[in-house]
């Protein structure tokens, strides 16, 4: 794994952590790319409540502005920093999987000693 790995696991989850966010690639992983007025109309959530929120999402990677129309930027969703994530705490639990193994391969060792 990357050693920046851990930092980007960090940042998605504090996106994700705002469930306007995570209200936000919803719909972008259901609805495809969109503009903030577009995500304003599926959404009761305001357009400038969805520009901040964009920003935040876009500067983590996992949106991305595409080429503008005109003066009108759609936003893509990015998987890339949700699956390094996804790839850190798949480490997290096999390390401790090993500590819990370890550990009941101790507490069935003691048990079977009577002394």
């Amino acid at each position: 794994m990357p050693p920046d790995a851990e930092a980007i696991a960090e940042q998605v989850f504090v996106a994700l952590a705002d469930p306007t966010r995570r209200a936000i690639l919803t719909e972008l992983a259901s609805g495809g790319p969109a503009t903030v007025t577009e995500l304003a109309d599926r959404l009761p959530i305001t357009r400038q409540a969805i520009a901040k929120h964009l920003a935040l999402l876009t500067q983590t990677g996992l949106v991305a502005p595409e080429p503008r129309e005109g003066r009108r930027v759609r936003y893509r969703l990015h998987s890339a920093p949700m699956q390094v994530a996804q790839q850190f705490l798949a480490a997290m639990a096999r390390d401790w999987d090993q500590r819990l193994h370890s550990l009941q391969d101790h507490l069935d060792s003691t048990s079977e000693d009577p002394s």
